[in-house]
């Protein structure tokens, strides 16, 4: 469409610089003058700018992937779970019976984790898609929590994709960071990765870092410090999830499908008998090579990911709970750190 419009313009625009300018010959001269001024400006979608990412160390390319069956087992809705390819892809589904979800069957105490996601596409306001660590099931009262969630949206919007973090029972003080994705995440699969050590707690889309929680005197109280298990899942967020919960579910649309694979999760593993202790865990990784827990290249970010975190965090995050004072009158320390 843009070529031949291109052409047509081009073409008009030739045409009546060549003759005499009437007034309808200079009323015609300056649509098309304008209509040239306007294919000549940045490519915009429904997201907004389109905007190159820049490129990044592939941090995905040093773990090995496993198949969702291997590491993964039923959470809830097992009727709506259906694994592909042997267990190596898996969907997950949202109807009116139920939601589902999955959860890993070893605990890790820090690591590596990813997993590749194609969402639902058209009306999925109030869907939740969350791929997150979580210890709530062994510690109600003070868990640990490291959250992607993908909220979905009302028709002809896009999908918005929240971070958030929790640690040791801190609940009460929410620290939501949201961004637009520079990409359609309905249409192929895309890369959502966590990286937590001793050192940092990095979020990462494709590769691109666009959340960093550096550990230190401020963050240590939010900081997850247990060992946690891995979830996937889809759910009803209709309470909350698209503009405040103004627009819920709407199963007309549904059911609602999210397909994963290229699971990875590259750790330090704790048997479910110590589960509650950080003393004892081994490695997960048999790349020597990647040790995502104490290597040199996990513990900050290069300068190659420092660059892509500012891009990501100026080109796409709308919304960081440190910059909300109506919601908080004095800034949660680790703001001002």
């Amino acid at each position: 469409m843009y070529i031949n419009q291109t052409n047509l313009s081009n073409y008009l625009c030739n045409t009546f610089n060549s003759k005499k300018m009437t007034f309808l010959h200079q009323r015609v001269l300056l649509s098309c003058l304008i209509s040239s001024i306007i294919l000549r400006l940045p490519q915009v979608s429904s997201r907004g700018p389109i905007y190159r990412p820049p490129s990044v160390e592939r941090l995905t390319d040093r773990f090995r992937s496993t198949t969702v069956s291997q590491k993964m087992s039923t959470f809830f809705g097992a009727s709506n779970i259906h694994m592909k390819s042997n267990g190596s892809y898996t969907d997950i589904i949202l109807d009116k019976t139920s939601g589902s979800g999955l959860v890993s069957k070893d605990r890790y105490y820090h690591g590596f984790f990813s997993v590749a996601i194609k969402l639902p596409m058209g009306d999925t306001s109030g869907v939740v898609l969350a791929f997150y660590m979580s210890n709530s099931d062994v510690f109600p009262h003070n868990h640990d929590e490291i959250d992607f969630e993908l909220l979905g949206h009302e028709k002809r919007r896009q999908w918005v994709l929240q971070t958030n973090i929790y640690g040791n029972g801190s609940v009460k003080t929410g620290r939501e960071e949201k961004f637009y994705l520079w990409f359609d995440p309905t249409q192929e699969f895309h890369q959502y990765s966590m990286l937590w050590n001793t050192h940092h707690i990095v979020f990462l889309v494709d590769n691109i870092p666009i959340r960093e929680v550096t550990y230190n005197q401020a963050s240590s109280p939010m900081y997850p410090s247990k060992p946690m298990s891995l979830y996937t899942t889809i759910w009803d967020g209709s309470q909350w999830a698209t503009h405040g919960g103004k627009y819920p579910v709407n199963y007309k649309y549904a059911p609602f499908v999210a397909s994963l694979g290229e699971l990875k999760a590259e750790g330090c593993l704790m048997s479910k008998a110590n589960s509650t202790s950080t003393g004892s865990c081994s490695k997960s990784s048999t790349l020597l090579t990647s040790d995502p827990i104490e290597g040199n290249e996990y513990v900050k970010l290069t300068s190659q990911q420092t660059i892509g975190l500012k891009w990501a965090r100026s080109k796409h995050m709308f919304y960081s709970y440190c910059k909300d004072t109506s919601r908080y009158k004095i800034l949660p320390p680790e703001c001002n750190a």
